[in-house]
């Protein structure tokens, strides 16, 4: 019995090993606002604490930023999450309400809060706009969630769209009029091909925007499919050559 004893406290240990890097669910402990506010780093206070989403952490480490006197001391104590995404400090400023944010607003919140996941110790969460009494988390907290993640989406689909239609480079001058060009660093996506100027429109935005496309090999997307025409994504219905630009040249002018 002896031996399994020892196994099954072994066993005991690592769970608990890995329960305490975890922060072994001190995330359950749920605190109130008034008793987040005794955590600003005066000294008397207990500690150094934020919440951001209704996560608390705790930011001891970082005293010189938030304890008093630090330029980001507004933040302690307290869920200030829409000063991470407005900047705005001041008492209006520094509250949780995320209502009507923008998807770069949400994605700078998002970001924030993976900061304060790496880099300080999680201590519980904070009863109110975004966990309820036992915890749970608001709905409130739900569309903020579900917000976010489609600003993530949108993001990654924007940045798809950049490398397959990297913006040109282009000048104007009042003697010479505009003129685009295409280079392997155009639109700061680098690339092993330069490509050629066209006109992109994208559904539901207004007017249309000079950018870099692909004029051999197969259509973006279509890893060398045999019945390709060679010609890259110059076929793509949303692309227009720009008249009186020669159709496979790398520059443009269009005189004004």
């Amino acid at each position: 019995g002896a031996m399994w004893r020892g196994a099954a406290a072994g066993l005991l240990c690592l769970a608990a090993a890995c329960l305490l890097r975890r922060g072994f669910e001190p995330r359950a402990r749920l605190l109130s606002a008034a008793e987040l506010r005794r955590y600003r780093g005066a000294p008397g206070e207990p500690g150094l604490y934020l919440a951001l989403l209704g996560r608390v952490f705790n930011v001891e480490r970082g005293r010189k930023h938030y304890g008093p006197g630090g330029a980001y001391s507004g933040l302690a104590g307290r869920d200030a999450t829409r000063a991470f995404a407005s900047g705005d400090f001041t008492p209006a400023g520094l509250v949780d309400n995320v209502s009507g944010l923008s998807p770069p607003e949400l994605l700078s919140i998002h970001s924030w809060l993976s900061f304060y996941s790496d880099n300080y110790d999680p201590v519980g969460k904070l009863v109110g706009r975004f966990y309820d009494e036992n915890g749970a988390p608001t709905e409130t907290l739900r569309e903020v969630e579900a917000a976010i993640e489609e600003a993530l989406k949108f993001q990654a689909e924007s940045e798809r769209k950049k490398q397959q239609f990297p913006p040109c480079n282009s000048e104007w001058s009042s003697a010479k009029g505009t003129r685009f060009w295409c280079s392997r660093q155009s639109g700061g996506v680098h690339r092993d091909w330069a490509g050629v100027p066209r006109k992109l429109y994208r559904p539901g935005s207004q007017g249309s925007h000079c950018v870099c496309v692909r004029s051999t090999g197969p259509p973006w997307g279509q890893p060398d499919s045999s019945q390709h025409s060679d010609r890259g994504d110059l076929d793509n219905p949303h692309l227009e050559q720009y008249e009186g630009c020669h159709p496979l040249a790398e520059q443009c002018v269009l005189l004004t």
